[in-house]
């Protein structure tokens, strides 16, 4: 499974009116782990960007000047997300400002090429109702550091949204499961079992740093109910339980 978590810095909030893309970051994941198989561009957007806009991501008309422009890009971009879900805070305004960029130069929009186009802030909103969730506010509900992130960027807000995203779809996987839920999933009596006392499963301990990793989301998780959840109110199982 390839997912690209995408963003983008742009010159103003209106793609509509005029405004255009001028940063494009993509960080690829394949069965959800990072691959280091990243995009990155500065586009030259042919424009100022609004004084809104440029305190929020300080790149400059001067800096973008020698830059390639969108149409330079495109190929390459296009090829990079062909068939690969898109993973994006607030979907919509990226994928709008991308599909003005491909309508100008007579391209179909980003959705023909890609896979499924998942909105983490819409999933946050879901999973937080009633609260805050921008990227930062993920960034802390989940104990993610950024503390770098003193600007917006689109190569690093999107290196942010993939631990917010691994964090926000975390859960329980078994090979075990996985293997009974092939061999019965088309319902026929006669399919073969896995018998599961002939599994001679690896048992892989945790790293320190893992175990690190660890809390630091039941911390996250603890701060975001005010309280402790319920992984720190179960005990640990004894040492015998756990070689039995």
């Amino acid at each position: 499974m390839r997912q690209l978590i995408l963003d983008t810095e742009t010159t103003g909030l209106n793609a509509r009116t005029g405004d255009r893309i001028l940063e494009l970051g993509c960080v690829e994941l394949v069965n959800r782990r990072l691959t280091g198989n990243n995009l990155h561009f500065y586009i030259n957007p042919e424009r100022d960007s609004d004084p809104g806009a440029l305190a929020v991501h300080g790149l400059t008309t001067e800096f973008l000047s020698d830059k390639p422009k969108f149409g330079e890009i495109a190929d390459q971009f296009r090829d990079f997300i062909q068939g690969a879900d898109l993973i994006i805070h607030n979907a919509p305004f990226d994928i709008g400002f991308l599909d003005v960029e491909f309508a100008l130069l007579g391209l179909p929009p980003v959705s023909t090429y890609c896979g499924e186009i998942i909105d983490t802030l819409a999933r946050a909103k879901q999973m937080f109702p009633g609260k805050r969730n921008s990227l930062d506010a993920l960034c802390d509900r989940f104990g993610i550091s950024n503390a770098h992130r003193t600007l917006h960027g689109a190569l690093l807000d999107s290196e942010l949204l993939a631990e917010v995203y691994l964090a926000m779809t975390r859960g329980q996987e078994s090979l075990v499961i996985d293997m009974l839920g092939e061999s019965h999933a088309g319902g026929d009596a006669r399919a073969p079992r896995v018998a599961i006392d002939s599994l001679d499963l690896v048992v892989i301990t945790a790293s320190d740093d893992e175990l690190a990793a660890h809390q630091a989301l039941l911390d996250g998780l603890d701060k975001a109910i005010k309280g402790t959840s319920v992984w720190r109110l179960e005990p640990a199982p004894a040492a015998d339980e756990q070689t039995a």
